[in-house]
């Protein structure tokens, strides 16, 4: 990505100050870090951090220490790289002073309760003393709307992960055993030259298919019955998410219907979601069917969600806090139907929101036409 992309990103970011009332912003979540600087680098668990980023209305810092010192050097744009030698907590003074922080907005959902206590006795201790503000969803509302950039990358994500979805299932033969395919499909996603899985790959034959999100197991799955294959790859640091409902052999009548219900389920909403609805009326086109067929306490996530950088982002695309969907917005359309202790049907694609509706950007592969 050029340089202005991660310029006009700051700016957006840098014109809400004056309504959340801060000088200096602390970003710490990693996809976050990354949007904004272009740094690369993972965090290994949630009480490590490989660097943050403050930001100011005229100054842009990543802090971080020696591990990473080189790395982000050569990923970053726009900001200063500052390494610390004794602790990100022990360089907060030398860091207040030198942006001249007295109101420091920092995101209240990814701060741990303990680093938070220590910044904040740092910064009472400080002269002047900085007030510490929560801010939540500062940069999620900005990485809500997909530049052109962001959505060739996701399409390029869902066309790698499909192509390795197809193969897999083409070669799928009874007896094979869930753990194993889930493991073929991860090793694919790398050999095509992608990151890695954007998330673990669910793999869920029979009754484990009534699990919304089943881990793999050792079960070994059977001619007829459902196998739900719901996978996603990283490539270049976006995410791909979909899922297909195969059955090897001919499924029962009753799986048929289901399969029916959500495939129809499905591209009503396909068809029917515009740019100025909001997420709760996409979600009821095609709830609504699924309820109308007598499966509707049978389906009990939401229908989509926003996906980026992070497999799960804004906007979630469900009954609960609707919001507006716009141009640029990227998120998945999957409903199922679930039933305990035989199985469940779903199916997702990943769309862009255009101004003449949803565009599908992964592949149209796999469907049944029961």
């Amino acid at each position: 990505m050029n340089n202005s992309i991660f310029e006009n990103r700051l700016d957006l970011l840098r014109s809400k100050f004056a309504r959340l009332g801060v000088d200096t912003i602390w970003i710490i979540q990693p996809e976050n870090r990354r949007y904004l600087s272009g740094f690369k680098a993972a965090d290994g668990q949630f009480d490590e951090s490989s660097g943050c980023l403050f930001i100011t209305l005229d100054q842009a810092l990543l802090v971080t220490d020696s591990r990473y010192t080189i790395q982000a050097q050569q990923d970053v744009v726009g900001f200063e790289v500052v390494t610390h030698k004794k602790g990100l907590i022990d360089i907060l003074p030398e860091i207040f002073d030198r942006l001249n922080t007295q109101k420091l907005g920092f995101e209240g959902g990814y701060l741990i309760w303990d680093t938070y206590q220590k910044a904040k006795e740092k910064a009472s201790q400080h002269s002047p003393s900085v007030e510490l503000i929560a801010v939540s969803n500062l940069v999620e509302e900005i990485r809500m709307i997909k530049g052109p950039e962001e959505v060739d990358m996701l399409s390029r994500s869902a066309q790698l992960m499909g192509n390795v979805l197809a193969r897999v299932i083409s070669e799928l033969t009874p007896g094979q055993v869930e753990k194993d395919i889930a493991w073929k499909i991860e090793a694919l996603i790398r050999e095509q030259g992608a990151d890695g899985a954007s998330f673990p790959p669910i793999v869920a034959s029979g009754p484990n298919g009534a699990l919304p999100h089943a881990v793999p197991t050792e079960r070994r799955i059977g001619e007829g019955e459902p196998i739900i294959l719901d996978v996603g790859a990283k490539l270049n640091g976006y995410c791909s998410d979909m899922t297909r409902t195969v059955f090897l052999g001919n499924p029962p009548s009753d799986f048929k219907e289901i399969y029916r219900v959500v495939r129809k389920a499905q591209l009503l909403a396909l068809q029917s979601v515009r740019p100025g609805m909001k997420t709760n009326e996409a979600d009821s086109i095609a709830r609504d069917v699924i309820k109308n067929a007598g499966f509707g306490d049978f389906f009990g996530h939401s229908l989509g969600h926003g996906i980026g950088m992070a497999p799960h982002e804004r906007p979630s695309v469900g009954p609960l806090k609707p919001e507006v969907l716009k141009e640029g917005m990227v998120f998945t359309i999957e409903p199922g139907i679930y039933i305990p202790g035989n199985g469940g049907v779903r199916l997702e694609e990943m769309v862009v929101l255009e101004g003449d509706g949803a565009r599908v950007l992964t592949t149209n592969k796999n469907f049944y036409s029961f």
